[in-house]
C-alpha cells in the first residue's frame, strides 16, 4: 500500500536526516565568521536543506505564553477542557483575566493541525476567553474508538458547545462552516438552552455552487468512488491507529504543494541563500514557515468521504436536503443566534458568495442579526491570519460579540 511505502520511505532516511541536521549545525556554528570558507557554508546549507526535506506528524507547539493586555503581561496557560478519541477542547485560559466573552474557534479538521489558527487565537485573547478545537491524528485513533463522519462531527461540535454552555460565541474558520451551521440548527430545533448567542462564519463552503473554484471543480470532476480508490488508504501497523482508513496527510500536502509548486521550490532556494548568507533573521522565517506546513494530519475516511459528497457533490446543505442522525437540517429554524459571515476578495479556495449564502439559508433571523463582511484584497489565509484580519475582519468580529453580549 501507498501509505506503506512511505512511511518505510520515511524511516529508511530518518538516521541520513538526522545525520545532515548535526551535521549542518556543527557547520555553521563553525562557519560564523566573515572568512571562512564559502564551500563550507554551502555545504553546511545543503545539508541543512536535505535534513528538513521531511514532514511530520505531530502537533506543534502553539507557543502563546502570554499575551499583553491594557499594557501589561498576562500569561496564558493551555488546558485541556474536554478530551475524546478524536479531538480536545482546549482552553488558552489567561491568568488572572477578567471576565469576558467566551468563544469558542472551531479550527479545521484538514491536514495541518490547528496551530494553524495561531494568530487568530492571539488576535482573540485579549478581549475574549478562548477556547479551541483540536482535532486529534486519525493515525493515532485505536479503531476501538469507532468511526468519525460528518455526523460524529457534528455531534462532538454540540457536545463542545453545550459543555461551554449559554452565552458561548461561535467563531468557524473555513471547512468546519457547514458543519458548525447544521450543528446551531440542531441545537436550535431542540430547544437547546446552550445555543450560542453569535456565530461567525469565515470563508466556509457554505454553498460551493456559488464561483466555483479549481477546488469545487476537483470534488465535482470525480466521482466519490474515485476519491475513494485513490486518496484513502489504511494507517500503517506501527501506529495506534492500525488498520483505521485515512485520507493520509502526506498527500493531502503533495496535493497543496502541485498547486505551487514553483514557489516553494523558489522559497527554498532562497533558504538556502540565506543560510549561506547568514540572514539568520529571513531563514528562521521560512523555517518556522515550513515547519508548520510540513507538520501533516490523517483524516478519518468516513469524514473527508462524507463531507466531499455532502458538501462539494451533491450540496445539501443550501438545497434542504442535509440529514443529520436521520432527521433534517433546517437552519431557518436558528432565531437566538446572530449571524456574520466574512469573505475575502482573492479567495481562490473558497471563493466570493460560497459563505455568504448562509444568510439565505438561515431565514429565521430578523435582518439586524446578519451581517456580511467582503475583505478587500486578502485570499484565504488572510481572512483570518496577518494584518487585515487584525486590522479591518477582528473589529467587525468583536463588535459583534460584543453586541450580543
Amino acid at each position: 500500500m501507498l501509505y506503506e511505502a512511505y512511511q518505510a520511505q520515511a524511516d529508511f532516511l530518518a538516521p541520513f536526516q538526522a545525520m545532515a541536521d548535526l551535521t549542518s549545525t556543527a557547520f555553521r556554528e563553525s562557519c560564523a565568521g566573515p572568512l571562512v570558507n564559502p564551500f563550507f557554508r554551502r555545504f553546511a546549507a545543503g545539508a541543512e536543506l536535505f535534513s528538513r526535506a521531511r514532514l511530520t506528524h505531530e502537533r506543534p507547539p502553539f507557543g502563546i505564553d502570554f499575551i499583553e493586555m491594557d499594557g501589561k503581561h498576562v500569561d496564558v496557560f493551555e488546558e485541556v477542557a474536554i478530551d475524546t478519541p478524536f479531538g480536545a477542547l482546549l482552553h488558552f485560559r489567561k491568568a488572572e483575566a477578567p471576565e469576558q466573552p467566551r468563544v469558542i474557534l472551531f479550527a479545521p479538521l484538514a491536514g495541518h493541525f490547528p496551530t494553524l489558527l495561531r494568530n487568530t487565537i492571539r488576535t482573540l485573547l485579549p478581549d475574549h476567553d478562548v477556547y479551541l478545537t483540536d482535532w486529534h491524528n486519525a493515525r493515532d485513533i485505536p479503531l476501538v474508538a469507532g468511526r468519525f463522519g460528518f455526523d460524529e462531527y457534528v455531534e462532538q461540535s454540540i457536545a463542545f458547545i453545550e459543555h461551554l454552555g449559554a452565552g458561548t460565541h461561535v467563531v468557524a474558520v473555513c471547512q468546519p462552516c457547514a458543519a458548525v451551521l447544521a450543528a446551531i440548527a440542531v441545537m436550535a430545533e431542540g430547544g437547546s438552552a446552550a445555543q450560542p448567542r453569535s456565530m461567525t462564519l469565515m470563508a466556509g463552503p457554505i454553498d460551493t455552487r456559488v464561483n466555483p473554484t479549481t477546488v469545487n471543480e476537483l470534488a465535482t470532476g470525480h466521482s466519490l468512488q474515485w476519491f475513494e480508490k485513490n486518496l484513502i488508504d489504511v494507517v500503517p501497523r506501527k501506529f495506534a491507529g492500525r488498520h483505521r482508513r485515512v485520507y493520509p496527510g502526506f498527500m493531502q500536502l503533495s496535493a497543496f504543494l502541485s498547486m505551487n509548486l514553483s514557489r516553494h521550490l523558489k522559497a527554498h532556494v532562497e533558504l538556502f541563500q540565506q543560510v549561506v548568507r547568514f540572514e539568520d533573521e529571513k531563514a528562521d522565517a521560512t523555517r518556522d514557515f515550513y515547519d508548520e506546513y510540513f507538520a501533516v494530519f490523517d483524516m478519518p475516511a468516513e469524514f473527508y468521504l462524507e463531507t466531499v459528497e455532502r458538501v462539494f457533490q451533491k450540496h445539501l446543505l443550501p438545497r434542504g436536503l442535509l440529514q443529520f442522525r436521520g432527521r433534517p437540517v433546517n437552519p431557518a429554524l436558528i432565531r437566538k443566534t446572530a449571524l456574520l459571515t466574512v469573505e475575502g476578495e482573492r479567495d481562490d479556495i473558497c471563493s466570493v458568495g460560497q459563505t455568504m449564502a448562509a444568510h439565505d439559508l438561515c431565514a429565521g433571523l430578523k435582518p439586524f442579526r446578519k451581517k456580511h463582511h467582503l475583505q478587500a484584497g486578502v485570499g484565504h489565509y488572510g481572512v483570518f491570519a496577518g494584518s487585515r484580519w487584525q486590522r479591518e475582519i477582528y473589529p467587525i468580529v468583536r463588535n459583534l460579540v460584543l453586541s450580543t453580549e
